[in-house]
């Protein structure tokens, strides 16, 4: 038997950074987001974010690749929105993301940041909260490619 711990603290937005995710379609979205991990063997352990960008903590299963969980969510809960909501025809995701390796150690305080989004994003923009994100894990980028 194997033991495995694998949790990702998960960033991505809608395409262009468009302000689509409304209160309402928020409130549908999150536990759809949950349902489709669930429906994979994945858990969400917290989902959170604004209006233009979503924060998932996902625990993923050992035979589960971070890039194949983030084309189910992001490919499942777009294809719902469409389905479900006729008026959020323009609503993408952008194919980037960012996912970060989170120990069991920092589980609760990242579950704590993702909750305090609305507040944290009074004081940041997205593309700030973004290149600190990626800052703090040290992982190099161009910014030049970064908004694609």
């Amino acid at each position: 038997m194997s033991y495995v711990s694998s949790y990702y603290h998960c960033v991505f937005s809608t395409k262009e950074r468009r302000p689509l995710i409304t209160p309402a379609l928020a409130e549908r979205l999150r536990p759809f987001l949950g349902g489709i991990a669930r429906q994979n063997k994945m858990k969400a352990v917290e989902i959170g974010g604004v209006e233009d960008h979503v924060h998932i903590l996902l625990s993923l299963p050992a035979t589960m690749a971070i890039s194949k969980a983030l084309q189910l969510i992001k490919g499942g809960s777009s294809k719902w929105v469409h389905e479900t909501f006729p008026e959020h025809r323009l609503f993408a995701w952008q194919e980037k993301y960012g996912a970060f390796s989170v120990s069991e150690s920092r589980v609760e305080s990242v579950m704590q940041y993702i909750r305090g989004q609305v507040e944290h994003h009074r004081k940041l923009t997205f593309q700030e909260e973004f290149v600190a994100l990626l800052k703090q894990h040290r992982l190099e980028y161009d910014g030049r490619y970064l908004w694609e």
